[in-house]
Order: structure tokens, then sequence, then C-alpha cells
């Protein structure tokens, strides 16, 4: 391939993504499912314009560390700590019942496995995909409400966070004992031991990085240490403790997160995002994804992926919330506030198609339920609110 050629591919690409974003806002759906479907229609699926080659892939890659480390920056660690055992348990609940969920599903249409076999660690991760939360809509809404500073609000933000973190955990612990040489309890020890480092080595970087941000402060050079600060964390990851580069990217941003400029890294690392590697990365998901060879069964199987992870989120969630005597019409709230799935979901399985744990076709799945998940989140909500208004809690 002539390198010339890769200028060509960008273009269609980046067009492509931002055009079909643009159509998916106006429809009220996530701007990242019109960059995904613009990769479905550019790519081999139906024009055949772009093809995936390496270089796309490399910068499909940088765009999700990008997207992961902006996400740490954007953390609001006091309030994390802050939280309490409610929003910590809600988000324990929010990982476990959809990770047994989507693992039962897998296993009622395509047969049940041995442990440790490839058969279970595919629909383990089928489960993985599930755990993650996007509340970015729940967020909006809530906002548009005047809900978003009560005590249900700020239940479901706060357990979002950890259950991304805990989601992010879990994604790191399958894929490694998902690689048949590693052994469990080194895949375990690693995680640990990776932790340990990441708070040890991170407290000290974060010394560092306030000092630093106290003498040149919204300067190039605190967004370019933050950068390089980030790369170095996803490659130490991935190459000395097998974890998945993007925990390390994420564990970085929650690092420089309460540094005071830590907004203005999230700023410029949103726009090199939002220009090249975001839609890059959306839309190489979509230019990967195999449609050709949905039949009846992956359609039903996507519809029952969809209902599964909508309902085990409102059950696991809002179970717990009633259990921690919160009223069964806000505990209800909760459920549907955490509902919603986004990018998180999409890194995940983008992740799991690169180790080979998700075959491209069941992307469907993945596609089909942040649109249902977005929209029905704002509607559930709005129809909850507007029924059981939260006046005892502000």
């Amino acid at each position: 391939m002539e390198a010339y050629n890769v200028f060509k591919d960008l273009a269609i690409i980046i067009i492509a993504a931002k055009l079909f974003g643009i159509i998916a806002r106006k429809c009220k759906a996530p701007q990242v499912v019109g960059e995904i479907i613009a990769g479905l229609i550019i790519g081999p699926c139906l024009l055949g314009w772009v093809q995936t080659n390496d270089f796309i892939l490399q910068m499909a890659e940088i765009g999700v560390i990008l997207l992961m480390f902006s996400a740490g920056l954007e953390t609001n660690l006091k309030d994390l700590v802050k939280t309490g055992p409610v929003a910590f348990g809600v988000a324990c609940a929010g990982v476990f019942v959809p990770l047994a969920g989507g693992t039962l599903l897998y296993m009622l249409f395509y047969g049940f496995a041995a442990v440790g076999s490839e058969q279970f660690f595919r629909a383990l991760f089928i489960g993985t995909i599930m755990t993650a939360t996007s509340v970015s809509i729940t967020v909006e809404s809530l906002r548009e409400m005047g809900y978003l500073k009560g005590k249900i609000g700020t239940t479901i933000l706060n357990a979002a966070i950890i259950d991304d973190v805990i989601g992010m955990i879990v994604l790191t612990v399958v894929i490694g004992f998902y690689d048949s040489a590693a052994k469990p309890i080194t895949v375990v020890c690693n995680t640990v031991l990776f932790m340990c480092i990441s708070v040890v080595g991170g407290f000290f970087a974060y010394r560092i990085f306030k000092k630093v941000d106290q003498r040149y402060p919204h300067s190039r050079r605190i967004t370019i240490a933050g950068l390089a600060f980030c790369l170095i964390m996803a490659y130490c990851a991935e190459k000395y403790f097998g974890i998945a580069d993007i925990t390390g990217a994420y564990l970085a941003g929650i690092i420089l997160c309460n540094i005071h400029d830590s907004e203005f890294i999230a700023r410029r690392m949103d726009i090199n995002s939002y220009v090249l590697f975001g839609p890059i990365f959306f839309a190489s998901i979509g230019l990967k994804t195999n449609i050709k060879n949905i039949n009846a069964e992956i359609l039903l199987f996507s519809l029952c992926f969809v209902l599964v992870a909508l309902l085990s989120k409102i059950i696991g969630c809002g179970l717990f919330a009633r259990l921690c005597k919160t009223p069964m019409k806000h505990a209800l709230k909760v459920g549907v506030g955490m509902m919603t799935r986004g990018e998180v979901a999409l890194i995940v399985s983008q992740k799991g198609m690169n180790v080979g744990l998700l075959d491209p076709v069941y992307f469907t799945s993945v596609i089909l339920l942040i649109i249902t998940s977005s929209v029905l989140t704002p509607i559930l909500l709005k129809v909850l609110y507007s029924k059981w208004p939260e006046v005892e809690e502000k």
C-alpha cells in the first residue's frame, strides 16, 4: 500500500464519521453511534471505500487510549472517596448481575462449557461487555429536570464512576485468564501488583505534576507531560504486567484528576480525540464489523442481549438501593439511570475483538444495546420523576 493512500482513507473516515455523527445527534442518538455506522457504510460491508490496515488500527488504539485518559481526568476523586457504601454497593451489583446474566445468556444459546475453556471465556466476555455503564445521557437528562444534585442523581453518578473502575478490573482479569500461557495466580498477582505500584508511583507523579502545574499553569508543557505519562502507564500496564493498556491510561487520568489543570489537559486531549483519533477509533469498529454473516440466530441473540443487559442493571442496581432502605420508587430511578451504555462498552468490545474473545458479527448486539438504552433511559427517567418527584430528598 502506497503511503499517500493513507491520506485518502483518513479524509474519508473523518468526513463520513462527522457527517453521520451529526445526523445521529439530530436524531437524539449518541454521536458515536453515527460514527460507527459511518464505518459500516464506507467499509467492506457496503461501499468498500476504506479497508482496515495496520496504520488505521494503530491510530484507533491511540484513540481509545486518549478516551480512557480523558475519562480518568474527568473523574472527581473527592466525590469518589466520599460516595459511601450505597454507591459502592450499587456499582458492585451493577457489575455482578450483568456479568452473570451475560455469561448465562451466551451459554443458553451456544451450550454450557467447562470453566477455563475458550467457550467459557467467550461467554464470560459477553457478561463483561454488559458491566459497562455510561451516564452521559443520564446526567444530561437529570440536569435538564433539575435533579442532578439530588440524592438519587449523586448516587447514580458516583456509582457509575465506581462501576467503570470495577469494569476495567474485570476486563483486565478476564483477558489475562484467557491467555492460555497465563497462570491464574499470576494474573491476580500482576493485577494487584500493578494497582499497588500505580497507587505508590501515582502519589509521587501527582506531587511532581502539581508542582509543575503551579509553576507553569495552563501551559503546553503540562499537557505534553500528561500525555506522555498516559502513554507510559499504558505501555507499562500491558508490557510488564499483562494488563490491558486502557487500564493504565485510565489510572493515569485518575492520578492527575486532582491537579489544578486537569480540566485544561482534558480539553486539550478532547481536541485531538474529537478531530482525529476519536472518529478513527469509532469508525474502525464499524470497518471491522461483519454484518454480512448476520442470520436469524444472531438477530435473536442480539435482541436477548439487549433485554438482559437492560434488565440486569435495573434489577442489580435497583435491588441493592432498595436493600439500603431507599424507597422503591427512587430505587427504580437508580436502576434505570444506570442502564445506559456508550463508549466504555465499545472500548471493551474492541478489546475483545483484538484478542479473539468476540467475533465481529456480535458487535451488532453492542450497537443495538447502545441505541436502545440511549433512547429509553431519558424517556423512562422523565416518566419516573414526573410521577414521583424527589421532593423529600432535595
